[in-house]
């Protein structure tokens, strides 16, 4: 198989291009620019493009398949002389699906909680030394990469709702058709892409009613809106509902219970102990059994960024997560707020996304950072820039969030500073971030609290 990727640089795109030259396919690709850790790891296995830049004589009438990536324009050179030879064009959701049509396919889908769950499973999996496939959305413990494809008869894909690529608008799940799929919740996001809640919830009830009947449903009943839409579009599967599974907090450790069975784990809050249950039950249906996935399921520590623990002492954590939906910040803050009843907890999140920095989307977060005993929101004038959006005030933040002690600041240097000023003892540091707060040094700032 010869396959070609345009815009190979991306996150994902070229942890596929590596599987598949692992796979033994002849891959090239084209990049208008590549950055680290994508840089290395395409030049370690020798497929880095020898130059950047888009170039049409790249494509020619011998390749099997050109995939293209998310960032790659319609007027691409590459894609347009591809469109003019009539080669097979697919985004990248489309070609995982190329890849394992003959094998049993798990989707896990929903607003929220896809990569962890997708990320227990494969620990379970894994430790139950079963052969599988994978999509994942973030690094795991483990794993060399992020995405992988074999002759393995099993795939397990983080199915996520943004559209597939420039010229397929669709939602990238919609091109994967699960056996098994799990849809964790809905929360309206990326309005940049759905300016409306409806034209959002429409994206998951097309996702229902393209599965085959009688294949599997996993989805959460505690969520209202979710389960409406179930029980409305999905009569035509097996429906297996799920829940907040037993469970109690000893000494800031979470202990589960299932059946006659129990583990401590690693990982805690409401929203894990939910995204628990449901790769409980996926674990099920591929023949793992409770007492495995419980003794598998111990030494599970979290994906990254997933209220990842970047130091703790006697009187202190600093924890980071990838929140920044509204509903992710609310689970994330009581999370660590059950853990820890009796210390205080300094919240910082930062606006980075195109919805979140929105100002006509800022009232969605509406109370979400009240339980914090200090609540800060940062947000990069930069990062406005480079998503062309207009000037966001912090009055307007501060309204939206409807918190009149919120800390609000642009600038790294004052949110440093803020930091800096801030005591420790008995107290609790959570920060919530898709980006990076400009650069700021997570790591050095927990040498300096510690």
């Amino acid at each position: 198989m010869k396959v070609h990727f345009i815009a190979i640089g991306g996150s994902v795109m070229h942890q596929l291009a590596i599987a598949l030259h692992h796979k033994g396919y002849q891959v090239t690709g084209s990049d208008d620019e590549i950055f680290e850790p994508a840089l290395s790891n395409l030049a370690k296995v020798g497929i880095l493009p020898v130059s950047t830049g888009w170039d049409a004589n790249r494509i020619t009438a011998g390749l099997d398949a050109v995939i293209l990536g998310m960032h790659a324009r319609a007027d691409n050179p590459e894609l347009k002389r591809a469109q003019e030879l009539g080669l097979k064009i697919y985004s990248f959701p489309e070609y995982i699906y190329q890849e394992s049509r003959q094998k049993q396919r798990v989707v896990i889908g929903g607003s929220h909680g896809k990569t962890t769950i997708t990320a227990m499973i494969m620990h379970v999996l894994q430790a139950q030394q079963k052969a599988f496939d994978y999509l994942v959305g973030a690094r795991l413990e483990g794993f060399p990469q992020s995405v992988n494809i074999t002759d393995a008869p099993l795939i397990v894909c983080e199915g996520d709702e943004y559209p597939a690529s420039v010229i397929e608008k669709r939602p990238k799940f919609h091109f994967l058709h699960p056996h098994i799929a799990v849809l964790s919740g809905i929360a309206w996001d990326h309005i940049n892409v759905f300016p409306t809640f409806d034209n959002y919830l429409e994206q998951f009830a097309i996702f229902i009613r393209q599965m085959e009947p009688g294949h599997i449903l996993i989805y959460n009943s505690t969520d209202e809106v979710l389960s409406a839409l179930v029980d409305k579009e999905g009569r035509h599967l097996k429906l297996v509902p799920y829940t907040l599974p037993i469970h109690m907090i000893t000494n800031g450790v979470t202990r589960v219970y299932f059946e006659e069975g129990f583990s401590d784990l690693q990982v805690f809050g409401d929203h894990n102990l939910l995204n628990l249950h449901a790769a409980r039950l996926v674990c099920n249906e591929l023949g793992i059994t409770d007492d495995a996935f419980l003794q598998s399921i111990a030494t599970f520590k979290g994906a990254a960024k997933r209220l990842e623990l970047v130091g703790k002492n006697k009187q202190t954590a600093v924890y980071r997560d990838f929140a920044h939906a509204p509903s992710k910040v609310k689970a994330t803050i009581q999370a660590l707020q059950q853990q820890y009843p009796h210390r205080k907890l300094i919240a910082v999140l930062e606006l980075h996304t195109y919805s979140s920095l929105n100002a006509g989307f800022m009232d969605q977060y509406q109370g979400a950072m009240d339980p914090a005993n200090e609540a800060v929101v940062f947000y990069s004038k930069h990062a406005l820039e480079i998503k062309r959006m207009p000037e966001l005030l912090p009055e307007q933040i501060a309204a939206g969030f409807g918190r009149k002690d919120l800390h609000v600041f642009n600038q790294r240097a004052q949110l440093e500073a803020f930091l800096d000023a801030q005591q420790y003892k008995d107290t609790n540091l959570l920060l919530m971030s898709s980006g990076d707060y400009e650069g700021m040094d997570v790591r050095a700032l927990w040498e300096k609290i510690k």
